[in-house]
C-alpha cells in the first residue's frame, strides 16, 4: 500500500539522547523505506553532536530542555501534526524494513496503536539481556492483569499511532516509564491496537544503552502503582479495605472469645485498634467510590478529545 497516494501525512518522531553514532543510520533507513515521511528528531540535551548529525541528514530537530523520555514524548505529540505517527528510538535497534506493511495494517484495521514486539535478532547475546527480558515479562504481565489487554512487549520503543491517539494522550510520565503510560492509555480508552513481531538488533559499535535494569524497573513499577490508583481507584481501595478489614477481624476474634467467656474486654488498646481498622476500611471504600466517579469523568473527557478526530482509515476520505 502506497501511503502517500492515499493522502495520509506521516511523521517519524525520534526521541534522542546522545545517539550521534546511531541517529544517522536510523534516518537513512527511513529515507530508504519511507521517503515521503517527515523526519523529526527531538534532542534531549545531547552532548555528543546528535542534533548536528540529525540536521545534516535532513531531519527537523527540536531541542527539549526537560530531561526524560516522557517529557520528550509529550513535546513530540504536542508539536507535530500528522495523520500517522511513527515513534522509534534513535539507537538503530529496531528493524523497520516492514514499516509499510505495518502502516497498511494500522490503516486497514483502523487501529490507534501498533506496537513492534521485539524479537531477538540473534546477532549479539547481549542485545536483549535476560534481565531486561525477564523484567519486561513481569511488568507486562502486571499491566495485563490490572488493566486487561494482551500485550506481550509493553516496553517496546517502536510504535505507530493514529492522530486521534496522539492528540488525546496526556503524557504525565517524565522518563522511560512513558512506555507504560502509552500502553495504559490505549487500554483505558479501549482503543483498537495490535502487536507485530519486529527484529531487535544490536546497537552500533561504540554506542551505549541508557537503560538501567533495576532503576528503570523500579520507576516503572511505581508508575504501574500510580496508574492503578488513578485509573482503577475503586479496585485499589477495595483491596486496601479488604486488607484492613481482614487484619481487624483477626485481632477482634480473640477479643470476642474473651468477652463471651468473661463479659470483659481486657485489652482496650487492641479493641480501639480493631475499631479504627474497621473504620479505616469503610473510609477506604468511600474514597474508592468517590475517586472512581472522578476517574470516570476524566476518562470521558479523554474519550471526547479522542472522538473529535476521525479514525485513520477515514482521514484521507474527508
Amino acid at each position: 500500500m502506497n501511503t502517500s497516494s492515499n493522502g495520509f501525512s506521516i511523521a517519524v518522531i525520534i526521541p534522542c539522547f546522545n545517539e550521534a553514532l546511531a541517529i544517522g543510520q536510523v534516518l537513512e533507513s527511513f529515507k530508504t523505506v519511507l521517503p515521503e515521511a517527515a523526519l523529526h528528531v527531538f534532542d534531549n540535551n545531547s552532548t555528543d553532536g546528535t542534533a548536528q548529525v540529525a540536521s545534516a541528514c535532513g531531519a527537523s530537530v527540536t531541542h527539549v530542555q526537560l530531561r526524560g523520555k516522557g517529557n520528550v514524548v509529550r513535546r513530540m505529540f504536542a508539536d507535530v501534526d500528522a495523520d500517522i505517527y511513527i515513534m522509534v528510538d534513535g539507537d538503530a535497534t529496531y528493524d523497520i524494513s516492514s514499516l509499510r506493511e505495518h502502516i497498511a495494517m494500522l490503516v486497514h484495521k483502523k487501529l490507534d496503536m501498533l506496537v513492534g514486539c521485539r524479537q531477538d535478532g540473534g546477532d549479539n547475546p547481549l542485545t536483549y539481556r535476560p534481565g531486561h527480558r525477564w523484567g519486561n515479562r513481569l511488568l507486562t504481565g502486571s499491566v495485563s492483569r490490572i488493566f486487561g489487554g494482551t500485550f506481550s512487549d509493553m516496553l517496546s520503543g517502536y510504535r505507530i499511532f493514529s492522530k486521534r491517539y496522539a492528540k488525546s494522550f496526556p503524557a504525565i510520565s517524565k522518563g522511560f516509564e512513558i512506555e507504560t503510560e502509552l500502553t495504559v492509555h490505549a487500554l483505558g480508552l479501549r482503543m483498537p491496537y495490535a502487536e507485530v513481531p519486529t527484529t531487535y538488533l544490536s546497537r552500533p559499535e561504540g554506542s551505549e544503552s541508557k537503560l538501567s535494569t533495576y532503576r528503570d524497573g523500579w520507576r516503572i513499577l511505581k508508575t504501574i502503582l500510580k496508574l492503578f490508583i488513578s485509573e482503577r481507584p475503586l479496585a485499589f481501595f477495595t483491596i486496601v479495605a479488604g486488607i484492613l478489614a481482614a487484619l481487624s477481624i483477626t485481632l477482634a476474634i480473640p477479643l470476642a472469645i474473651t468477652y463471651m467467656q468473661t463479659g470483659l474486654v481486657p485489652r482496650l488498646p487492641t479493641a480501639v485498634l480493631v475499631t479504627g481498622g474497621m473504620l479505616s476500611a469503610l473510609l477506604s471504600l468511600v474514597c474508592g467510590a468517590v475517586l472512581d466517579t472522578v476517574t470516570q469523568g476524566r476518562q470521558e473527557l479523554k474519550h471526547l478529545a479522542y472522538l473529535r478526530i476521525p479514525a485513520t482509515g477515514c482521514t484521507a476520505q474527508r
